[in-house]
């Protein structure tokens, strides 16, 4: 023990040289409130009180500290923080430093000052000055590129002694962008326009061409949809539908092809029946609180209404936010600085009193197209909410008024009241308004990188929907702010703000978009960093389930290319249907020219989802879904190869080349550029004639030609596949078409 003092003595002797050589006392709100916050504060804090000590105060630190020492001693030792599964947690020796000299100089504890638990980060949880929640600054671009994303991304390479790929072939870069664009492949039409354009301007304008599409909005409308749990029927045993919530599926569809600044697309969702000059089309956004789940026979429908707020307040922060604030509705969030009682300020935003059908307030059912349940405003002063004890509805607790995120400071003003003459809250509105200001830390960032994370396959983080304690760190953090920053004030172009499609140009027209899918340096750098999270190379990608359908349909001649409207029904085989609640009813199988729209267009019906989608990874329409899983399965080659829709455009692709020549080696070639935009190498070709040789002589041996045309209609005979099992081969393993 008198070794032990004597050592702690040299301690507050060395801190104090330290300091009296030019060092200034610490700084109590800069150097020391954190690290307490950071260190201590996690079991010694107002409601828990281990060890009976409260850090939080003057009073409670002096008492349960011996004004320092006592903590100084125990840090010393290592004894605190306690050990960790079974690992110690000594501060490090800077930090002890810090405490070592506060204490020495008096431990000054500013009057009044208590300190928050969610002040700083610790090893466990996410404080206020946790990085997504920092205000968002443009950065210095570094001087290593002409474009600022690779100027970025650059640097990173830099620091690991890395290099970027070279930029990819014309051909794969085109397919690249129509993919990404529009979901469909490039016609060898427009495959050979882009080809013979050689001025400098060429990938430019391509992108603006893409952009201008209607096939755009479809493709980027599905991406939004699965954020906001878009499904066309009720979910449950019933199922029942969801009478016209397709027109909100055609909203988002208009909205993204005519570049909606990203503030106003926020704001009609939210509050589309309460903003200034609302029309029709801005109620009908709305439609984007109703399109989750709803149970018409709960077993409590007072406490189904609480159900029915977590669903909305978690949608709505996961999709604009990133933030996972449903998980404080019974108690304060485990990993972030979201309150209990934050969760409830937000859920007054959509509360409207006991579940009821509303007469007033908000859009009507002939406004929307269907019957509108519990989240209208019943009037403009509705019953204040109660934060729930474990968030039970039978243990109410204190009354909470409306608010914002705490987390978010900057941003945390009482609202306004609402008109004299309105019939709603003006509470959804205003949170719209909170959403998309300049000042809110979060929704510019999680934007960007959703945009990013589609046109590369992963986000700059990689955990789209969290962007707090549990997610994963930005791979380029300054990049992502910078892109953010961007995003809301234009300087690159001086273009407008908030728009998304200035957004893809800028992501598009950059080297790091344009890069091959290999590199040189393929296996050295593979060891150093295996996931590509420096974008040495452009990654490989899958075609999701809607890219895959509605390019087969276009391949094969079938496509429809009819937009909005109704949904249509897709061809159910009866193994799927069994099993099925009779109680929805199934719905009439769409005609064969209907079927063909694109997926997009395919009724969403949560019971009964089409098979072949969900083989290929189908987003879950239950919650918000920023990312779909990708798996890799044996179902999915079996689908290919016996999936009757699979069938039947191998037949109709068949019959389209048997049309245009009689030439085997033709329609090969012919067949090559439909599916991947480039010709057979003689290789490739040598094998695939090869291969209709051979299926003929076996199944028509009768037939002295191998032509496509003798293919004939028996459901159980070739059908073309042939095609389509070469297909799957190339898309699985030729880079040339990645």
């Amino acid at each position: 023990m008198i070794y032990l003092r004597q050592m702690i003595m040299i301690c507050y002797a060395l801190a104090f040289v330290a300091y009296s050589n030019g060092e200034s006392v610490p700084d109590f709100n800069r150097d020391i409130a954190p690290l307490i916050a950071k260190r201590c504060l996690e079991c010694h804090n107002e409601r828990d009180l281990k060890g009976d000590i409260n850090l939080t105060t003057e009073t409670g630190f002096t008492k349960g500290t011996k004004n320092g020492r006592l903590a100084l001693e125990l840090v010393s030792k290592g004894e605190m923080p306690p050990k960790l599964k079974g690992l110690s947690q000594k501060l490090p020796d800077n930090e002890i430093r810090l405490l070592t000299a506060w204490v020495e100089a008096g431990a000054a504890w500013p009057s009044g000052r208590v300190l928050d638990f969610y002040e700083a980060t610790s090893d466990v949880r996410a404080g206020r000055d946790w990085w997504s929640l920092q205000p968002v600054n443009r950065p210095a671009v570094p001087r290593l590129a002409k474009h600022p994303i690779d100027a970025f991304v650059r640097a990173k390479l830099k620091e690991r002694s890395l290099t970027p790929a070279k930029r990819a072939d014309r051909r794969m870069l085109a397919r690249r962008a129509y993919f990404d664009m529009t979901g469909l492949p490039p016609s060898p039409g427009e495959m050979e326009q882009f080809l013979a354009d050689t001025a400098p301007d060429a990938w430019p304008r391509l992108i603006d061409r893409l952009l201008a599409s209607p096939r755009y909005g479809e493709r980027w409308a599905r991406y939004w949809l699965d954020l906001v749990r878009f499904a066309e029927t009720d979910g449950y045993e019933r199922d029942k539908l969801k009478a016209n919530i397709w027109r909100y599926r055609d909203w988002v569809i208009n909205a993204l092809n005519d570049d909606m600044p990203y503030t106003r697309f926020v704001a009609e969702q939210l509050a589309g029946d309460e903003i200034n000059n609302r029309t029709e089309q801005s109620v009908i956004a709305t439609g984007m609180i109703r399109a989750g789940t709803w149970n018409d026979e709960p077993n409590d429908p007072a406490d189904y209404l609480y159900t029915r707020l977590e669903d909305m307040v978690h949608t709505t922060t996961s999709a604009f936010l990133g933030l996972t604030v449903k998980c404080a509705r019974c108690h304060d969030h485990k990993f972030d600085p979201i309150l209990q009682s934050d969760y409830y300020r937000i859920a007054s935003f959509f509360w409207a009193g006991p579940i009821g059908q509303a007469n007033q307030g908000g859009p009507t059912k002939e406004q929307l197209g269907f019957d509108v349940y519990g989240w209208t405003d019943l009037s403009a002063m509705p019953k204040p909410i109660r934060l729930l004890q474990q968030g039970e509805r039978h243990k109410p607790g204190a009354e909470i008024a409306p608010g914002f995120l705490s987390a978010v400071a900057a941003l945390d003003k009482p609202l306004i009241p609402p008109p004299t003459d309105s019939k709603t809250t003006h509470r959804r509105l205003q949170f719209a308004r909170w959403i998309t200001d300049a000042k809110n830390p979060l929704t510019a960032r999680v934007l960007v990188n959703r945009v990013w994370q589609h046109h590369f396959g992963q986000g700059l983080v990689r955990t789209p929907n969290n962007f707090g304690f549990k997610s994963d760190p930005p791979t380029h953090p300054q990049l992502l702010d910078w892109l953010a920053a961007e995003f809301m004030q234009p300087t690159v172009d001086d273009g407008p703000a908030w728009t998304i499609k200035r957004l893809h140009k800028l992501i598009m027209i950059s080297e790091t978009y344009q890069q091959a899918s290999v590199h040189a340096n393929e296996a050295e750098y593979a060891e150093i960093d295996f996931t590509n999270r420096n974008w040495w190379k452009f990654p490989r990608r899958r075609l999701d389930s809607e890219s895959l359908r509605d390019a087969m349909l276009q391949v094969s001649g079938q496509l429809n290319l009819k937009m909005g409207g109704p949904s249509f029904y897709p061809r159910m085989t009866r193994e799927a249907l069994e099993g099925l609640s009779r109680k929805s009813g199934d719905g009439q199988e769409s005609g064969a020219n209907d079927r063909a729209r694109r997926s997009v267009y395919m009724m969403t019906k949560r019971s009964r989802l089409l098979p072949l989608m969900t083989t290929f990874d189908f987003r879950d329409s239950t919650v918000s879904c920023g990312q779909r899983d990708v798996t890799t399965v044996a179902p999915k080659a079996l689908a290919l190869l016996n999936n009757q829709f699979v069938h039947a455009q191998s037949e109709a692709l068949a019959k389209r080349l048997a049309k245009w020549t009689s030439d085997p080696a033709e329609q090969v070639r012919l067949a090559w550029n439909l599916a991947f935009n480039r010709f057979p190498s003689q290789s490739e070709l040598g094998q695939a004639l090869e291969h209709l040789r051979l299926q003929q002589a076996h199944f028509f041996p009768q037939q002295s030609q191998t032509n496509l045309e003798y293919i004939p209609q028996n459901p159980a005979s070739l059908k073309g596949l042939e095609l389509w099992m070469r297909a799957d081969t190339g898309f699985q393993k030729d880079d040339r078409i990645v």
